[in-house]
């Protein structure tokens, strides 16, 4: 967030009058993480926009807290399944975050918020002469556009040629610009490669790398690491619970920073970093390729706070898209009815994508490695659901024939009831530095950083102060819509 320390007055004039021109108002992060505060006029407008139309209202929409509808919703107290005991076979209490409700499905439209609007608000970037570009695996591309496309900004999107086809068409349908790298999810380099082409030869364009903004992290510290606090306080109300662990899938290690954020409301939390065991690369120095979409590896990205992390669990990607035959298909809904799963849970396994069931499993792994019971609590984010991944079940019909009840009785025993605390790692201190120092060889030998910017990342206080950043780039916000005459 501190490329908008400085402000570009002249740019910023321009900027102004292009949002005055556009209707635009920006909400602040004090207004995601409670829309009740939402002004009576913008509600008004929600009523009659759809969640993904191209209305600058719907930057309004980019909290956790969204009615479950396609149109008109307004607010509610935020979107979370409970995991019953029936279907992870472990006693502690396993809450997922829907990020189906956001805007595009994917909550990744606030991470791109949180990288562009300090820039923009700042006059540090000019929609009316730069392109925004997007480097990404998938969801923060998408959201990236999206936010580009309610504010009037260009955008250009990158992601790896394997993603599901589902994202090329939404992002050509909005028309941004598409750049396929080769690759699947963990081509994160060829990624980094086509930005420095794009920097050295179009000087138009502004890249909002995920894996090294701190405006990423910094979003999902403050708007989803409240939100699990909230809905945390709201459980622990009418039980006596812990806050156990807060579960996160690496990808671009932004959304796994709401750890930090809870460590500082719950001490004894445990923050879990989880990944692919085809990519190993915080459990084993490890690489690979692999199919969970939305977790691209290879690298500790530079916004990984790895000193506050405990634990990493590695997750088979086979296993993951069996659970998503068996989550989807009939064939599995009815094996999960026959084996006590409530049928209420079933059908809204449909809310986790291919890197939520990751997610899901991380979560069951690390409830049986600390040996976790009915009093703990375990957070987990589902960035995304298969609303966007149909593409990948008719290709896992196609391979694999009709989905049948043997299929389903073999993987709810083999994929679901049979998980086991495998392929896990606790960090101390010592394992912790040396992730750190594994940053060096993206980051400093490739990426252009220094030593210096290294060793600073090691510092606690170092990341207190970045996310501390936010009461400032709320102000701003505040400012500019005042000059927009929102």
């Amino acid at each position: 967030m501190n490329q908008a320390s400085a402000v570009n007055e002249k740019t910023l004039d321009r900027t102004i009058a292009h949002c005055r021109a556009r209707n635009v108002v920006i909400p602040s992060l004090a207004l995601q993480k409670d829309p009740t505060l939402v002004p009576p006029s913008v509600r008004e407008r929600l009523r009659q926009v759809g969640l993904w139309d191209i209305d600058p209202v719907n930057l309004f929409r980019i909290t956790w807290k969204n009615e479950p509808v396609e149109r008109g919703g307004l607010y509610n107290a935020g979107n979370w399944i409970e995991f019953p005991s029936a279907l992870t076979g472990v006693p502690a209490r396993i809450i997922g975050l829907v990020g189906k409700y956001f805007p595009t499905g994917a909550h990744k439209v606030g991470a791109a918020f949180g990288c562009l609007v300090p820039r923009l608000v700042s006059g540090q970037f000019d929609p009316t002469t730069q392109k925004a570009v997007w480097p990404s695996t998938g969801n923060y591309c998408r959201g990236g556009a999206f936010d580009c496309a309610l504010l009037g900004c260009p955008a250009v999107a990158i992601l790896p040629e394997q993603m599901s086809r589902e994202r090329f068409e939404w992002l050509r349908s909005i028309e941004a610009e598409v750049i396929a790298t080769p690759g699947c999810e963990s081509n994160v380099k060829e990624i980094y490669d086509q930005c420095w082409e794009i920097r050295r030869t179009r000087p138009d364009c502004v890249v909002f790398n995920q894996f090294e903004e701190f405006g990423n992290a910094a979003w999902h510290y403050h708007v989803t690491g409240s939100f699990v606090e909230e809905t945390f306080m709201r459980l622990a109300g009418r039980d006596d619970l812990r806050l156990s662990a807060f579960v996160s899938a690496t990808g671009s290690a932004g959304t796994i920073a709401a750890g930090d954020y809870l460590r500082t409301r719950f001490p004894a939390v445990r923050v879990v970093a989880a990944e692919a065991l085809q990519c190993p690369t915080l459990l084993a120095f490890g690489f690979g390729a692999h199919r969970i979409e939305g977790i691209g590896d290879k690298h500790v990205p530079w916004i990984h706070n790895v000193r506050n992390t405990d634990l990493v669990v590695a997750v088979d990607d086979e296993q993951c898209l069996r659970l998503m035959r068996l989550f989807n298909e009939d064939a599995g809904r009815s094996a999960l009815e026959n084996a006590g799963v409530p049928r209420a849970t079933v059908h809204r396994l449909a809310d986790l994508g291919i890197s939520g069931i990751c997610n899901l499993v991380a979560c069951i792994k690390t409830a049986k490695h600390y040996g976790l019971g009915g009093r703990d609590v375990l957070f987990t984010p589902l960035t995304d659901s298969m609303a966007l991944y149909q593409s990948r079940l008719k290709e896992q019909r196609e391979q694999r024939g009709a989905y049948d009840a043997a299929a389903a009785g073999a993987d709810y025993a083999g994929c679901l009831a049979g998980i086991a605390p495998d392929w896990l790692r606790e960090l101390s201190l010592a394992d912790r530095k040396a992730l750190h120092n594994f940053k060096y060889f993206t980051w400093v030998e490739q990426q252009k950083r220094t030593v210096e910017d290294l060793n600073a990342l090691w510092e606690p206080d170092f990341w207190q102060e970045r996310f501390g950043e936010a009461a400032a780039w709320d102000r701003r916000i505040d400012e500019f819509n005042r000059r927009v005459g929102a």
